[in-house]
């Protein structure tokens, strides 16, 4: 039975709606304040009607295949707390590297260079979470 706009709608109803305005919001189709008017005015609705006529002058939008570029620019994005590993990473070698060179130029002979076994398993670790890794924030329910 096809739903006429007298028909109730349903919390899903009313989700989805919300969905599509998000989308638009994103796209720039409507601004911030038009997309907080209209969602006030979404969870006041109760028909398909009144739903049809928040998005009315929208174009349709699939949300099960939203463009590619953004899920391409997610996975090129690195979530923070790999920044921050690798941040870390990045100032214990330098220390690390720091303290050799002053035992080294403090030492008659050659010094080993053992912060390469401080750097080198920790680096390796964190090359593998960057490159094979899901790097992406995980979400709160």
């Amino acid at each position: 039975m096809a739903n006429s706009p007298e028909m109730r709608a349903s919390d899903g109803d009313r989700d989805r709606v919300a969905a599509v305005l998000r989308e638009h919001t994103a796209q720039g189709r409507i601004t911030m304040d038009e997309f907080n008017e209209r969602l006030e005015q979404l969870y006041k609705s109760k028909t398909y009607g009144e739903l049809a006529r928040l998005t009315a002058d929208l174009p349709d939008v699939d949300l099960r295949n939203r463009p590619k570029v953004s899920k391409e620019v997610e996975k090129r994005e690195t979530h923070a707390g790999m920044k921050a590993a690798w941040s870390a990473w990045a100032i214990a070698s330098g220390v690390n590297w720091v303290v050799w060179l002053m035992v080294q130029l403090n030492s008659d002979g050659f010094v080993y260079p053992w912060p390469m076994w401080v750097m080198g398993p920790w680096g390796v670790i964190l090359l593998i979470s960057t490159l094979f890794g899901n790097n992406q924030p995980k979400r709160q329910p």
